[in-house]
């Protein structure tokens, strides 16, 4: 019965085709006219194109000598090395602690699990008064401590310290995305490699570095690339904290810059190259990380 299924065509067609009509009317339509509208003149959102601008590659040449966008593209960069380290590498320690355990296991892997389930602008809304200035759970924690007085209160937001502001709760929230990942990879090798390693001798340092790393190998190049194009798109939770680039507009994403240009300033058609930036870096960066973290067969 299974074997017919792929001999006939036509229940495949039926599946097939809607998906494929979705993607168009919603993918890979309107990315065409973000391409078009990238080299057209746009007065506003809503609005049609004023025919194609002069000279064509105007908003292009605009991006080097835009200092929101140098910023921007830096803090991404930032933020997806931050990515590598803390998310993936965060995920991956919890994950061996989580698997090494008989009891309770599935009350850890709910919990660091649970941040992704919750809306990024409830999230953005709570760690705001975590780092609030004046009445904040951060600065009311160092007070009580007596690190800080009531004089120096830190405040989280200004030039010294909105980075780790911003970046600390987007490291958090997908931290148990990427562990759910990795433990369903533990939960793949076969308990019998663990036992004939024990009975060479093996102890849980040696088990994790000569068994679970390297049988983990292409779960951790997944996780990797997920998290280097993911960090292209970050938007929700950083413009919730953040809003339009404070403190001195040194807070820019790509994702939070192109929003800004496309519905607040209005410049839709410099909005749609920022975004055509940020697909094409995505695609070159997923390649690039796909050839340095290459999959292996076993």
């Amino acid at each position: 019965m299974n074997s017919m299924i792929y001999k006939k065509k036509g229940p495949l067609t039926v599946f097939l085709v809607p998906a494929l009509l979705f993607m168009t009317v919603f993918l890979y339509y309107p990315f065409i006219m973000n391409i078009i509208n990238s080299f057209s003149n746009i007065a506003g959102l809503g609005t049609a194109a004023m025919g194609v601008n002069t000279p064509w590659y105007q908003n292009y040449a605009k991006l080097f000598s835009d200092p929101n966008m140098k910023t921007a593209f830096g803090n991404t960069m930032l933020l997806m090395l931050l990515t590598i380290v803390f998310q993936v590498g965060i995920a991956l320690v919890l994950a061996l602690l989580v698997d090494n355990i008989r009891v309770g296991a599935q009350f850890f892997r709910t919990v660091y699990f649970f941040p992704i389930v919750i809306s990024a602008t409830a999230l953005g809304l709570l760690f705001n008064l975590i780092f609030l200035y004046d009445g904040g759970m951060i600065n009311q924690i160092l007070l009580k401590i007596g690190i800080i007085d009531a004089g120096t209160l830190i405040d989280w937001k200004d030039e010294g310290h909105f980075m780790l502001t911003m970046l600390s709760p987007v490291m958090w929230q997908y931290v148990g995305f990427y562990f759910v990942i990795i433990v369903t990879g533990l939960n793949n090798i076969s308990p019998d490699i663990y036992e004939a390693a024990e009975i060479d001798g093996a102890g849980g340092l040696k088990r994790v570095r000569y068994i679970a790393l390297p049988l983990l190998h292409n779960v951790l190049c997944t996780c990797l690339v997920l998290a280097i194009t993911g960090a292209l798109k970050v938007f929700d939770l950083p413009w919730v904290m953040m809003g339009r680039g404070i403190p001195m507009d040194r807070s820019w994403l790509t994702g939070t810059y192109m929003y800004e240009q496309t519905f607040n300033v209005g410049d839709v058609d410099y909005g749609s190259t920022i975004a055509i930036v940020i697909v094409v870096l995505g695609v070159v960066i997923s390649q690039i990380a796909n050839r340095i973290f290459k999959e292996k067969d076993y």
